[in-house]
């Protein structure tokens, strides 16, 4: 008996989802919005946050003399971060992410773009700009989501749809933050060289390893075909199921590096499944990328 993987690759292109995807994005973000409190970061706002040592160069004025007067170094009193800072996203777009299973409700690129597009919503909220990297400027419009959806779709018009499974080589300006979204399934050393690339200038941030549930469970048994998203690989197996440990531990190793690299930037790296709630992973997002330290190592969302 010949048993197919149940996959579902959507022949329209991103571009003509995107009106249904603007309205779960939006929902989503307002949901999320309800969740998020106090950022915790330095800045101009007006609750204390913390005290911090004095540095040369800055502006006496700053300087809390009633703490200082305790000790012999002079003191800063830091303040909740509430100026403006820029966000830079991006998500895969390419062929391996078009791929969606039975067992989810959305395939990897709907829900890797509501994400995105829920996640800039949620920065342009709180103050911040954010931009797609490599496609539009930052922005911090109240209609950001269909200005960036806007980008996207003009791109698909001009360019057709993207087949670069990594994002562009373009360093983020310095002390920005950084979100990228995509499955991540290519060689680990191309991922880290990229990422090298984004974060010379000083930026942080994060990626977000998007998974169908079969790509975790390899549920498969009997004789089987797989074939890559692109139409441009085959393989036929006979005894399928006598291939799950073998791509499990191959897909767990593949995870494992791509820890250590985030961990060596000191950037972060969260899984998400397309089975999972997509609330609760841009909770989990904001709160990490609104947080002083970046890079606690992977955790699912």
């Amino acid at each position: 008996m010949t048993v197919s993987p149940s996959i579902r690759l959507e022949a329209a292109t991103l571009s003509a989802r995107l009106p249904s995807l603007i309205v779960a994005s939006r929902n989503v973000a307002q949901t999320v919005r309800h969740g998020v409190h106090g950022r915790r970061k330095a800045g101009s706002g007006e609750i204390f946050w913390q005290f911090r040592p004095f540095v040369s160069g800055e502006p006496s004025s700053r300087v809390d003399w009633r703490r200082s007067a305790r000790g012999e170094h002079a003191f800063v009193r830091e303040r909740e971060w509430e100026s403006a800072h820029t966000v830079w996203i991006w998500f895969d777009r390419s062929a391996s992410m078009r791929f969606g299973s039975s067992l989810a409700p959305a395939t990897k690129i709907d829900r890797a773009a509501v994400i995105a597009l829920a996640f800039a919503d949620l920065c342009v909220g709180s103050g911040e700009r954010a931009g797609l990297l490599g496609l539009t400027r930052p922005m911090a419009t109240a209609g950001v989501i269909e200005s960036l959806a806007e980008a996207i779709a003009t791109d698909e018009r001009l360019n057709g749809a993207s087949d670069a499974p990594l994002p562009p080589p373009a360093p983020a300006s310095a002390r920005s933050l950084v979100l990228l979204v995509g499955d991540f399934l290519g060689p680990a050393s191309e991922t880290e060289r990229r990422l090298r690339t984004i974060a010379a200038n000083g930026a942080v941030g994060e990626i977000v390893t998007v998974a169908d549930p079969i790509e975790e469970t390899y549920p498969y048994t009997g004789h089987v075909e797989f074939q890559h998203p692109g139409g441009s690989m085959r393989l036929l197996a006979p005894k399928a199921q006598s291939l799950r440990e073998a791509y499990l531990a191959l897909l767990s190793a593949h995870r494992d590096e791509l820890k250590q690299i985030c961990s060596r930037l000191g950037w972060g790296m969260s899984l998400h499944r397309t089975d999972a709630s997509v609330a609760e992973v841009l909770l989990t997002l904001r709160m990490r990328l609104s947080a002083p330290e970046i890079g606690a190592g992977i955790r699912s969302a």
